[in-house]
Parts: C-alpha cells; sequence; structure tokens
C-alpha cells in the first residue's frame, strides 16, 4: 500500500495510518543503526528521531502524506564523510601495505551499514503496510524503486550519494545496492529484529514525543 493511496479513506484513517506508516519507517531505521550495525560489530553511534508537531489539518494532509520532513533520524551514521572512488582506492591500499587491511574492511563494513540501516527504513514501512492490509509481504517482490512510495526518497539520494563515492561504474554501483537491499531485507525479515522494529513503533505512535532519543531506543531494546 503506497501513502498515495490513502485519499479515499476518512480523514481519521488517513491521518493514523500515516502516523503508523512514519512510526515503522523511523522505528526502521533506528533498530537498524542499532540492531545492524551490533551484528557486524561496530561501535555504538548516538542519534534521535525527530517529529514534527503532527497536527494536521483535513486541508494538508494530502500534501503531508508525501512529505517526508515529518521525520527523520539526526546522527546515526558511521561515515562522517566520504571517501570517493573506495572500490579503486581499497584494491590500491591493499596492493601497496597489507597491514591496512583491517582499516580497509572497518570502512568498508561500516560503509556497507550506512546503506543498509537507510533501506530498512523503507523496507520496514512497506512491510507493515502489506501486514495492516492483511497481505503477505516479501522483499525479493518489491523493486528498490518502489521504497519511494514508502518515504524512501530521500534514503535512496542517500544511499546513491554513498554509492557514487564508491565507484564510477554504474554497473558496480548497482551491484552494490542490490546486494545491501537482499541484506536490509533479511533484516526486517529476521522475527527477532521485526518485533524490535514493531516494539519502537508503537512507542513512537503511543509516546507522542517530538524527540526520541538514542538512549530510550536502546532501553526499549532490552526491556
Amino acid at each position: 500500500m503506497k501513502r498515495n493511496k490513502l485519499s479515499h479513506r476518512s480523514f481519521h484513517n488517513r491521518l493514523q495510518n500515516f502516523k503508523h506508516s512514519i512510526a515503522f519507517h523511523e522505528a526502521g531505521h533506528a533498530i537498524g543503526i542499532c540492531l545492524n550495525n551490533q551484528a557486524k560489530q561496530q561501535q555504538p553511534v548516538f542519534f534521535q528521531i525527530v517529529f514534527k508537531d503532527p497536527n494536521f489539518q483535513q486541508d494538508e494532509l494530502n500534501s503531508t502524506l508525501e512529505d517526508e520532513s515529518v521525520a527523520r533520524i539526526e546522527g546515526g551514521r558511521l561515515i562522517q564523510s566520504l571517501i570517493y572512488n573506495v572500490d579503486d582506492l581499497t584494491d590500491k591500499l591493499m596492493s601497496i601495505d597489507e597491514s591496512l587491511e583491517p582499516l580497509v574492511r572497518d570502512y568498508q563494513i561500516a560503509f556497507d551499514s550506512d546503506i543498509i540501516n537507510l533501506l530498512i527504513g523503507p523496507l520496514a514501512e512497506a512491510k507493515q503496510a502489506y501486514l495492516n492490509d492483511d497481505e503477505q509481504f516479501n522483499y525479493q517482490l518489491i523493486d528498490i524503486k518502489a521504497l519511494k512510495n514508502y518515504g524512501g526518497d530521500s534514503d535512496l539520494a542517500l544511499a546513491w550519494d554513498y554509492l557514487e563515492s564508491y565507484s564510477k561504474d554504474k554497473l558496480k554501483q548497482d551491484e552494490k545496492l542490490n546486494e545491501l537491499f537482499v541484506e536490509a531485507g533479511n533484516f526486517i525479515s529476521d522475527s527477532k529484529n521485526w518485533l524490535a522494529i514493531t516494539k519502537l513503533a508503537d512507542y513512537i505512535i503511543h509516546s507522542n514525543k517530538k524527540i526520541i532519543s538514542y538512549e530510550e531506543v536502546i532501553s526499549l531494546i532490552n526491556s
């Protein structure tokens, strides 16, 4: 179910569905940052989830459905400054000095993790939408471009910033994106990860907070 397919419903139902979509989207990002990074033995990285005031009027909702700025993750990225031509550069570094292998490997893992965490958000929103409509969800049946229908425009744009730094070769970029899309899909298909996403999404919906801290998310995961 796309966000723009909510228009035939009542204002209350549309607003509630929109809030649920946003909650699962941001919960996906946040749980990815916590659990996906942990699984890849990456250092904890701090973030907060920030929401706009959700008091929309009925005539504002249609434009709001497509507005990705109503919620965002501040922080949460392992890589702060991208290195360009990563693929070629890492090969050259390894050929010059094999002792650099741990540093190169750590950068590659952090690079992949950041993109996976970007993709988990819209995938979580897509899964919630399917389940809400009593439909089976299989991420393998979703085209990556279709994530734009689930609030993924800015996520995909940032992912492409990473990929353009990875290689000048468009084929290599596409291969890397497909590889990481599978990892993101497998992440939300894991029952423990999905339970954590659902738990955080419920917390987001019912707390009605404008800011949810990293510490709150960690406490929720561990409770």
